[in-house]
């Protein structure tokens, strides 16, 4: 069990070390709009979530309410529910409810990925155990929290110019992950456009709409306006 801990430790190295540089610029975000260190890092210690963060910081900032809060992370984090099923399929029995719960609260993107990809290689047995989950998450989580505690903490005290610069690193994550598969696929490049587009409105003419709103509504149009212009066959959803 230990072996497979460390194990997790170091295959999650790589994350952690991303997560560190781009949580930097969460925490120089939270500062910007006037959230103590404390606040910035208990926002990432509770809720491992790189884009629900940014939006729910906004929506404190701008004095939302909790409707919109618990709107905005259900559209922005609802694939983790996603995630968590696909690796349903390959716990081991070992896996119990109170490790489900536990480990449920640890999955990223990239946490997810790594995970996946431990049940698939030669030399391990086709089961993904909580010891090796519970590496991954330690070292992942650790890196992003230290990152927004660095970010937080030197943003009070950097030249404006260089905080600002450094700010949009987290800005600058999004666009990493959304560029390369728009490349590919014209439905992914369609939704990021729109969804920009309508981000456009809500901060140039529909000023009346809080943020919170903004995003649940910009994120919801573009994703139907994909599946009226982009079905999935049958077949497909089917494989």
């Amino acid at each position: 069990m230990k072996k497979l801990f460390f194990k997790g430790l170091r295959d999650g190295i790589p994350i952690a070390l991303g997560y560190l540089s781009v949580s930097f610029g969460f925490g120089i975000l939270c500062i910007n709009l006037g959230l103590s260190v404390a606040a910035a890092v208990g926002i990432s210690l509770t809720n491992l979530t790189s884009a629900g963060q940014v939006a729910g910081v906004g929506i404190i900032a701008a004095g939302g309410t909790l409707l919109e809060m618990v709107l905005t992370q259900l559209v922005i984090n609802i694939r983790y529910s996603l995630f968590a099923i696909s690796l349903s399929q390959k716990l081991d029995v070992n896996f119990t409810t109170p490790h489900r719960i536990a480990a449920a609260f640890g999955i990223t993107d990239e946490i997810f990925a790594v995970s996946y990809a431990q049940c698939d290689e030669p030399d391990e047995e086709k089961s993904l155990k909580p010891t090796y989950m519970y590496g991954v998450i330690l070292i992942s989580a650790t890196g992003w929290v230290s990152g927004t505690f660095l970010g937080a903490t030197l943003g009070q005290i950097l030249p404006e110019s260089v905080s600002a610069a450094m700010g949009i690193m987290l800005y600058s994550m999004f666009l990493a992950i959304c560029v390369p598969p728009a490349r590919k696929d014209r439905g992914i490049l369609v939704a990021v456009i729109a969804a920009a587009m309508c981000s456009i409105l809500f901060n140039t003419v529909l000023t009346f709409v809080s943020g919170g709103f903004a995003v649940i509504i910009s994120a919801v149009l573009s994703a139907a306006l994909c599946a009226v212009l982009f079905p999935i066959a049958e077949e497909e959803e089917a494989a």
